[in-house]
């Protein structure tokens, strides 16, 4: 299959975790990159990704429609990152994630351009978590509109600047205990935030097929707890475990979500209820990384690249094999 090199690619949400590597692994390529954001003032560091004047920030809102239309305008492709793991204010599953894809949908079609859209490991129109129904009706609408679309559902993805074991190390540095919810035996199957952004990459240049949804996930399945403990393992600290059972967490959800930066909502604690692996239909079908002929990477592989400012003494930390401990850099054994 002729890759597709030189197109102008829009990219809403661009801006975000993800949305910077895939503004990078496209301009690499030689595309030329629009990313579609709400706050254009905000997403000057994702210039740097690309040669001057090769990645623009261009203001857009998914929840109003000329907006879409002006940012999509002369575009060959579009990619749509747009998602959000908690409602705040007009920012709402539905608004972004369901009406807000179906509008990327249609002015998609409208232009005659190539959508990619990414959803997540989960979506399910019967689930009782508003966000997972959100991301499914998200999909359908995008079928609806651009038959041909690649639709990507990755499980949870980490890298530097993730909001997951980034968070949790964080909490190792003072917290004596972690939170483990429903006794943390939830699994997961993360994936390289990297591997990510090659996968959308790739479905811009054309070399793999459309109209497929691809679930995207690491070289690992690990429950919730083995993911804290290989995070504890890299930052060089020793912490308890506290089970919380899903009830108990629910209730705490109940009284505190409505804070401006509350640790935990209803719906998530719905979601961590339900594992969050690649399906065996989509492994039987080729319908995962190996599909892109991507080798993911493992938790182990890529945390110690970004987590090593949790430890201790920072950087300077390393083992003690003769002690048993941690020593400073430069310290005499």
């Amino acid at each position: 299959m002729a890759v597709d090199l030189n197109q102008t690619v829009t990219v809403f949400g661009g801006s975000g975790f993800i949305g910077r590597y895939v503004a990078r692994a496209l301009a690499r390529r030689g595309h030329r990159v629009r990313i579609a954001c709400r706050r254009p003032d905000l997403a000057y560091h994702v210039q740097v990704a690309g040669n001057m004047g090769q990645v623009m920030p261009v203001q857009a809102n998914l929840r109003y429609r000329w907006t879409i239309d002006r940012a999509i305008e002369g575009a060959d492709h579009v990619v749509n990152l747009v998602g959000v793991l908690s409602e705040a204010g007009k920012q709402t599953f539905s608004a972004l994630q369901a009406r807000g894809a179906g509008a990327v949908a249609e002015a998609t079609a409208a232009a005659g351009a190539k959508l990619t859209h990414v959803s997540a490991i989960g979506a399910d129109a019967e689930s009782d978590s508003a966000y997972a129904r959100s991301k499914a009706e998200g999909e359908r609408l995008v079928g609806e509109h651009v038959p041909g679309a690649w639709t990507l559902r990755p499980s949870i993805v980490f890298g530097p600047e993730d909001k997951f074991f980034n968070r949790f190390a964080d909490m190792a540095k003072l917290a004596p205990v972690l939170p483990l919810l429903g006794g943390g035996h939830t699994r997961f199957q993360p994936v390289y935030v990297n591997d990510v952004a090659e996968a959308i990459a790739m479905t811009v240049d054309g070399t793999v097929l459309g109209g497929r949804t691809y679930e995207l996930g690491g070289p690992e399945v690990l429950t919730f707890r083995e993911m804290m403990e290989i995070m504890l393992g890299v930052v060089e600290r020793r912490r308890r475990f506290l089970s919380i059972p899903f009830g108990l967490a629910n209730r705490v959800a109940e009284l505190t979500e409505w804070l401006p930066a509350a640790p935990l909502t209803v719906d998530q604690v719905k979601q961590l209820r339900r594992d969050n692996v690649v399906s065996e239909a989509a492994v039987r079908e080729g319908r995962t990384l190996q599909a892109f002929g991507i080798n993911p990477e493992s938790v182990g592989a890529v945390l110690p690249t970004y987590l090593v400012r949790f430890r201790p003494q920072g950087q300077f930390t390393k083992p003690d094999p003769q002690a048993g401990g941690l020593k400073r850099e430069g310290e005499a054994a």
